[in-house]
Parts: structure tokens; C-alpha cells; sequence
């Protein structure tokens, strides 16, 4: 699905029980098919929630019956996540890796970003085998992730069996050349942190002329 396909629902509503079920009754009476919910405020006097939807046949028309509901407060149609932020690449561990492998993934989306892309790159630093292993399965849970950057000196353990784990579930991973097990569990070994990320955003890009599989190799 492109992001012309889907349509964004900012929606303010009265504070209670049963509000999501109302909203997505009417949504899906227009045909509109949800394809991702956020509750990015649920206070006392009031939430905020933002869906993400296939377009349905009558955009205006699904923006005025959710209006209509004795809940909803205000409704507006922007643009999705997709639309503005785009792809997501994620790099996580140790600061100072991260950083590097962030500034190759940076300067490569802005290249791509610039003729038309819409690629975003997320950092977090982050030390501990069951640390990493976590943030690391929370990767495919994360809205439009597409590659996950391990940065670091030495990863194994718990963090391979969570690499694993995320690549079964379409999430490309590529590792800096460590110690530890993870580069074996990776779709591709970088030993250059700034390469790697230019590597990642390379991944991905619609712009770019570069597919992993068809590498002769996977270590660099």
C-alpha cells in the first residue's frame, strides 16, 4: 500500500470506556481497512487518538459521521507517518558506535530525502544483553521499521536469538563487525561504522540501485 492509498484520522474525543469501539464501528461501516492506532493522549478531560486507514471511497463522508458521534470532539484528515517521516531506520548500542553509524545513515537518507525519499533514523544508546535483546525484538513492533543497525563492540546471547527472532519478521539487520554471535545472525556484517549506515538507508531507498540479496558476499 502507497502512502497516497492510506489517509491519516486525528481525533478528539470526550474521556470513557467504549470510545475506540465506537470509532472504529464507524470506520469500518465507510470500508475504511485500519492499518495502524495510536491513543497519544488519554486524560480526564478528554483523548486524542490517530489512526491510519486504507481510503475509503468517501473520505469526506467518514470524517463527517465520525464528527457526528456525541464523543467526538474534532476530526481532521492529515498525513499519515508514512507520508512525512517515511521509512524507518533504527540504530541501537554502544553511544559512541551508535553515533558514527548515525551520521553515515544521516548524510545518506538526506542524499535520498532530497530527490523525493522519505527515510527517518532513530538512535538509542544502550548497554546489557536482555537490554539490547528487548529493544531489539521491540524493533518489529515499531511502526514502519525497516532495518535495525547494531552498533557495538560485542553482542551474543539473547540479543542473536531476538535478531533472529525480528528477521523472521521482515525486519533487515545489519551488524557492525564485533565479537559475539550477532554478526553471524545478520543479514549483513559491516566492519566501517559510517558505511553501515549509508548501507542501511541504501537498503531501502526506492532511489537507490542496491539490493542485499544479490551481494556476493554479506561481509565487509
Amino acid at each position: 500500500m502507497t502512502p497516497a492509498d492510506t489517509i491519516g484520522l486525528l481525533v478528539e474525543t470526550a474521556p470513557g470506556p467504549g470510545v475506540l469501539h465506537e470509532l472504529t464501528g464507524v470506520m469500518a461501516r465507510h470500508g475504511a481497512d485500519i492499518t495502524l492506532v495510536e491513543i497519544l493522549e488519554n486524560r480526564d478531560d478528554g483523548s486524542r487518538l490517530y489512526f491510519e486507514a486504507a481510503r475509503p471511497a468517501a473520505t469526506d463522508a467518514l470524517e463527517r459521521d465520525l464528527g457526528s458521534l456525541p464523543v467526538v470532539r474534532r476530526v481532521s484528515v492529515v498525513k499519515t507517518f508514512q507520508r512525512i517521516y517515511g521509512k524507518r531506520i533504527i540504530i541501537m548500542g554502544g553511544g559512541a558506535q551508535v553515533g558514527q553509524v548515525a551520521l553515515g545513515a544521516i548524510s545518506e537518507a538526506d542524499r535520498h530525502n532530497i530527490r523525493g525519499e522519505h527515510i527517518s533514523v532513530d538512535t538509542i544508546p544502550l548497554v546489557g544483553e536482555q537490554t539490547l535483546a528487548d529493544a531489539v525484538r521491540a524493533v518489529a513492533r515499531l511502526p514502519r521499521a525497516r532495518v535495525l543497525v547494531l552498533a557495538g563492540a560485542l553482542m551474543g546471547g539473547a540479543i542473536e536469538e531476538a535478531v533472529r527472532e525480528i528477521r523472521a519478521q521482515g525486519v533487515l539487520v545489519i551488524s557492525l563487525n564485533m565479537a559475539g554471535s550477532v554478526p553471524d545472525a545478520a543479514d549483513l556484517v559491516v566492519t566501517d561504522p559510517v558505511q553501515a549506515g549509508v548501507m542501511a538507508v541504501m537498503a531501502v531507498a526506492e532511489t537507490a540501485r542496491f539490493t542485499i540479496d544479490r551481494l556476493s558476499r554479506r561481509i565487509f
